[in-house]
């Protein structure tokens, strides 16, 4: 980890297009801006935490779910009869 000391109105760049600046330090807060492309997505850790949890769990489906789309299968042919 990069740690850097950065006064209210001073910056850092991340990358090429990436501006991180300090707008103002209060007690035991910090405000920062971010200017970043907007193809670049920019969330607070436990946001970001959120949302990967919530993309597992939509691709992972329920048992349930996986037992209703086994009803929907059509049964497999006997034995001996192709396709």
């Amino acid at each position: 980890m990069l740690v850097l000391t950065r006064r209210a109105n001073q910056s850092i760049m991340i990358g090429h297009d990436i501006v991180v600046t300090v707008l103002e330090v209060r007690g035991d807060q910090v405000r920062l801006g971010i200017r970043a492309p907007r193809d670049v997505d920019v969330h607070r850790e436990e946001v970001f935490a959120a949302l990967q949890k919530a993309n597992v769990s939509a691709a992972s489906p329920s048992q349930d779910a996986l037992r209703s789309l086994e009803k929907l299968r059509p049964p497999a042919p006997p034995e001996g009869q192709g396709e």
